[in-house]
Order: C-alpha cells, then sequence, then structure tokens
C-alpha cells in the first residue's frame, strides 16, 4: 500500500489521456488546499488566491511536455516564478506557499499523485497548527510609541520618569522635525508593563508635550519581507 503512494502512474515520459486528468485535477486540488490554508490567518487577495490554486497545474504541464526531465521543468517553472517577484519582495509565508505549490505541481508532473497529496495535506497542516498557534509572534507588549513635542521643550530626560513607571523598556527609533521646524516627532519602541492603563500612560505623556498629538500602536514589523 505504501509503495504504492509513492509510485509514479507516469512511465518512461509517457502519459495517456486519463493520466493527464488525474494528474491536472490533483493538481488543482491540492492548490485549492493550499490557497485555502494561507487564507486562514493571513491577508490573501483574490488574485493571490487563484495564483496558489492554478499554479501547481501550470508546473505540472510544464513537467509533462519536457517528458519529465526534471532539470529542463525546474528551470522554466522557475523563469515563470520570477515574474512574480519582479517588482516588489514578498512575505515569507507567500514565497513559502509558491514553493509548495510548484513542487506539488514538479510531484504531479512527475506522476507521483500520492506524494503529492500527502505532501500537501501534512505541509498545509502543520502550516494551520503554526498559524493558528502562537508560535513566532511577537511579545504583545511591544509597541511603537509616537510623541509630537514643541521645538521649545527639550525632550531629552523629559519623558523617562513616566517610561520607568509605564515601561520595561524603550530606545528612540527617530527624532526628526515638522511644521517647519517647529515641533519635532518622537518615534520610540517600547515594552509595556503587564496590566497598566494604555489611557493613564497617554495622559501622563500629555501633561509633558502641551497636549500635542500622541500615538501608541503595535510595532509593524517588517522583517517578514524576504
Amino acid at each position: 500500500m505504501l509503495n504504492n503512494i509513492f509510485s509514479s502512474i507516469i512511465t518512461n515520459g509517457t502519459f495517456t489521456g486519463t493520466e493527464f486528468l488525474i494528474a491536472t485535477i490533483t493538481s488543482i486540488l491540492c492548490g485549492i488546499v493550499i490557497a485555502v490554508t494561507y487564507g486562514i490567518k493571513n491577508k490573501c487577495s483574490k488574485s493571490f488566491a487563484i495564483t496558489l490554486v492554478l499554479l501547481p497545474a501550470i508546473v505540472e504541464l510544464v513537467i509533462i511536455l519536457v517528458n519529465g526531465n526534471i532539470g529542463a521543468g525546474v528551470a522554466v517553472a522557475g523563469a515563470f516564478s520570477l515574474v512574480r517577484f519582479r517588482s516588489a519582495p514578498g512575505r515569507g509565508q507567500e514565497i513559502t506557499s509558491i514553493f509548495l505549490a510548484m513542487a506539488v505541481g514538479l510531484a504531479t508532473g512527475m506522476g507521483y499523485i500520492g506524494v503529492a497529496i500527502l505532501f500537501s495535506i501534512v505541509i498545509s497542516g502543520i502550516n494551520l497548527i503554526f498559524n493558528l498557534g502562537k508560535f513566532g509572534e511577537a511579545n504583545e507588549n511591544h509597541r511603537t510609541l509616537k510623541i509630537t513635542v514643541p521645538e521649545n521643550l527639550d525632550y531629552e530626560g523629559k519623558f523617562e520618569d513616566i517610561f520607568d513607571k509605564y515601561l520595561t523598556n524603550y530606545t528612540y527609533d527617530e527624532v526628526k522635525t515638522s511644521n517647519m521646524g517647529s515641533l519635532y516627532k518622537l518615534t520610540l519602541s517600547v515594552v509595556m508593563k503587564t496590566d497598566v492603563s494604555t489611557k493613564a500612560f497617554l495622559d501622563d505623556l500629555r501633561t509633558r508635550n502641551g497636549n500635542l498629538d500622541i500615538s501608541l500602536g503595535r510595532r509593524i514589523d517588517s522583517l517578514d519581507t524576504l
């Protein structure tokens, strides 16, 4: 039984219409599994979801047309994949999902239907478990703090006592001027203490910066870009 799963339905680089139909249907079904799994906990556009569904079938056709020559197939499919990233970098999971879809297409193109199905289910399942869990997530208390101060306010040492009261750690990421130099905008990476009041924190800061703009939000982490 196990040997049948890991055996190919295509022999000597030749295939019948039935075998081609089985491989194509399997590719599309596996693509649907990959797309659905990716979209559960990730922002997924309609275009990208359709790409994940159709990519295995496209790669499968490439492999079949080169008569099972895996080297030529990978070269051609690799050239196709470069189109996706020609202008903008992709997120880690986007690239992983595309490579998974290509791997499934390679497997079905070589006739390894069982391998394609098993690999799609196992990898998509692991991906789903990690996405639903908190694996690799940043600390919820990590925030980005932005404070606007007037030019006549010496911000150095002005807020440290408040920071010590509400934060466990803070670092100045950026200081820039705005409004023709009449204002300073401070950007800090901060770690909030557990069970402290965000409102009280902002209220204390407002008393020091002349009630100008203050924002406190979740950190936007760009490290996911490849």
